[in-house]
């Protein structure tokens, strides 16, 4: 049995370490994408999960139809900072769906370094990673996952990480990749030039309002596809 790799949208980004001049990301996934993927891949009747040692470990298991019997993989969790009960079962039973191989290909994501920017120090700071009262750095700013793709061995070979204002803050891309995306946004910029010289009331401002951005820069790879197809529509 193989559970598919998963989707950018499913994928959270966590802070792992943070100093005034970097901070270092970790991918995750929730425990509700897991219940997800297993209802999709084996059915919602088919799986179930039970927990020892006061929900530090979590038993998950699989009907198999061959054999005619139930299957189980077994993992144990770590108690988060707030409610560390509900925090323990949940990272048990994420653990044991590790096991699975739900999630899996995250271990191969590259170390994600993130440098300060001057375009996200939030009002009343400095610095985008700053202090707090204790001491501690911290940071207002909040990262997701863009674009993530897998080679045949279901290996990271393409993740792009954008900030809350939807600024590229990390991109690790194969060669063939990168040509691609390029292809496309020179693409949605030519159609862009030749719609503003057929179409007096077409407003590239406009535009990019329509798409939340201010620019190329801050436009999502789905939003530049959906573009050109707009554009090309309209020739």
């Amino acid at each position: 049995m193989e559970f598919r790799k998963l989707k950018a949208e499913e994928i959270d980004c966590r802070i792992s370490q943070i100093a005034s001049n970097y901070c270092m990301l970790l991918l995750y996934k929730d425990a509700r994408v897991d219940m997800n993927v297993l209802d999709e891949t084996v059915g919602c009747m088919n799986w179930k999960k039970s927990y020892l040692r006061d929900n530090a470990n979590c038993v998950v298991s699989i009907y198999d139809e061959n054999k005619k019997e139930w299957v189980s993989k077994e993992d144990t969790g770590t108690e988060s900072f707030s409610e560390a009960e509900k925090g323990l079962a949940s990272d048990s039973f994420k653990r044991a769906c590790f096991n699975w191989g739900i999630g899996r290909e995250l271990y191969t994501a590259p170390s994600i370094i993130i440098f300060p920017s001057k375009e996200m120090i939030p009002k009343g700071k400095e610095t985008e990673f700053y202090q707090n009262e204790k001491g501690k750095y911290e940071t207002k700013t909040r990262f997701w996952v863009e674009y993530i793709d897998y080679d045949n061995n279901r290996n990271i070979k393409d993740l792009i990480i954008r900030d809350n204002k939807n600024h590229i803050r990390f991109s690790q891309l194969t060669t063939e990749t990168q040509k691609q995306l390029e292809k496309d946004l020179m693409t949605m910029k030519k159609l862009i030039e030749q719609r503003e010289e057929k179409d007096d009331k077409f407003d590239r401002e406009k535009f990019y309002e329509y798409y939340k951005a201010t620019s190329d820069n801050t436009m999502l790879i789905s939003q530049i596809k959906d573009a050109i197809s707009k554009l090309e529509e309209k020739k």
